[in-house]
């Protein structure tokens, strides 16, 4: 069972040092810890940044961590992947 708050923190943490406001995907990847290989895990949940970005439903830009997380969440959720 995926712990979405966990999940949620771990994508935070990711994603929060971006330079916002952020215009692609590409903007994210500075950030990340392990480059778009990152990965993010909970439960049986596991996808990297790479994989990530091919699931995402949002639109750039995103002003926030906040925004872009929501988002995020919202994407695996509304395909059941979380």
């Amino acid at each position: 069972m995926v712990d979405k708050a966990d999940l949620r923190d771990q994508f935070t943490e990711a994603f929060e040092d971006a330079d916002y406001p952020i215009a692609s995907p590409m903007d994210l990847v500075p950030a990340l810890p392990n480059g778009p290989s990152t990965k993010f895990e909970s439960g049986d949940f596991s996808m990297s940044a790479m994989e990530l970005n091919t699931k995402l439903d949002g639109e750039f830009p995103y002003e926030s961590v906040d925004d872009f997380v929501d988002d995020v969440m919202d994407s695996l959720e509304d395909q059941d992947l979380i």
